[in-house]
């Protein structure tokens, strides 16, 4: 069983910079596929980005792409998310995900079994 939970989510202007970031539960975080992806109100959710098990691949949602910026930290278990160049349509709740049993360098999009509770995130105009 693997446990998320995010953090710093919050209200920036457009234009600014915000970072969240996911925890992870257990000792083979390694070996986790990481994703984030949100939802706004009134639609559903969507892929953000993703990052491989080795932290050595990435992928991004064309919205974003240029903008945000995933890493990980396996010895902290933790992924992160940095938010650049944020506009108001990027206001939404942000959810960490994690799939399992994946090889090293795949980047997936769809297949995460587990989900954290999710963190706001406000972009004013």
């Amino acid at each position: 069983q693997v446990q998320l939970v995010e953090s710093g989510g919050g209200l920036v202007q457009a234009g600014g910079s915000l970072r969240v970031s996911c925890a992870a539960s257990g000792r083979t975080f390694r070996g986790y596929a990481m994703g984030w992806f949100r939802q706004a109100p009134g639609k559903e959710r969507e892929f953000v980005a993703a990052i491989s098990s080795s932290g050595g691949s990435t992928g991004y949602a064309d919205s974003v792409k240029g903008r945000f910026i995933i890493s990980r930290h396996n010895a902290e278990n933790t992924v992160y998310l940095q938010m650049n160049s944020l506009k108001p349509e990027d206001t939404a709740l942000y959810y960490c995900a994690a799939r399992t049993w994946v090889s090293a360098n795949y980047v997936p999009s769809t297949g995460y079994a587990y989900w954290g509770q999710g963190t706001q995130v406000t972009v004013s105009s």
